[in-house]
């Protein structure tokens, strides 16, 4: 492929269907960039594959596509059935994360892997609102898979989303409950491993949000676990023009 081509088709992206044997059914995955770090763009709320592109956060990353520095994943999610279909049994809704999270590890990791050539190439993950909080998870319980997470206006204590359940299966999915709780190997291999980015505004919107970045960056200083948290101002809102210019910031200060 020609530098030009290349770079042209950085920023039209390419659609794709993959079959997933953990959830039954194929997932729709759209994929930008030509070369360059690998990171997987978890939807938010939405849950759709084509979410980034259509908010325009890969206009505004598009220099860093362009140019090489990175190729982003983009699936979508079973945000529905697992978080925000409320009507459902809530130990059947973790269940269904907990699928999606295999279908994650074992296809769509694998499959990454594979369209960059290097079977062992460690990964980046990133997403606003919930997908912030699917970044921060993915990162803390696979950190050699996930060597960084950057995580925008994230919710981070599921049961302030779940209808207050809780449960062994909502704990091992509920960062402000099994972080504090980390020891031993686990926490060894968090601390040598991957890296968290924390980002949130103040203002419309981010209630539940600030709270939670605050206390999520709270719990992994005191765990020695590699960090930061970015909290901008009472003008910074709950919506994609801030998180465009937060995603420029972060991703364009690593990989840039």
């Amino acid at each position: 492929m020609s530098a030009p081509a290349a770079h042209d088709r950085a920023i039209a992206g390419r659609h794709q269907t993959i079959d997933s044997p953990e959830l039954g059914r194929p997932v729709h995955l759209w994929s930008f960039g030509w070369f360059g770090q690998p990171i997987l763009v978890m939807p938010s709320a939405a849950g759709m594959a084509h979410e980034w592109q259509q908010q325009g956060m890969i206009d505004a990353l598009g220099p860093l596509l362009r140019a090489g520095r990175i190729k982003l994943y983009c699936p979508e999610s079973n945000v529905a059935e697992a978080w925000t279909r409320k009507e459902s049994d809530p130990e059947w809704r973790i269940g269904r994360h907990a699928v999606y999270e295999r279908f994650v590890l074992e296809t769509l990791v694998p499959f990454v892997r594979a369209d960059c050539r290097s079977p062992q190439h460690p990964l980046a993950v990133t997403g606003t609102s919930l997908g912030g909080m699917y970044a921060a998870l993915l990162a803390l319980k696979y950190p050699e898979t996930f060597r960084r997470a950057f995580c925008f206006s994230g919710r981070y204590d599921v049961r302030n989303i779940n209808g207050g359940h809780d449960s062994p299966a909502v704990y091992f999915n509920n960062p402000l409950a099994f972080v504090p709780g980390l020891g031993g190997p686990h926490l060894a291999r968090v601390r040598e491993n991957t890296h968290l980015t924390l980002v949130c505004g103040q203002g419309a919107y981010e209630e539940g949000c600030i709270e939670e970045t605050i206390a999520l960056g709270q719990v992994l200083r005191a765990k020695g676990i590699p960090s930061e948290t970015d909290i901008w101002g009472r003008d910074s809102a709950h919506q994609w023009p801030w998180w465009r210019v937060q995603a420029q910031k972060h991703l364009g200060r690593v990989y840039g």
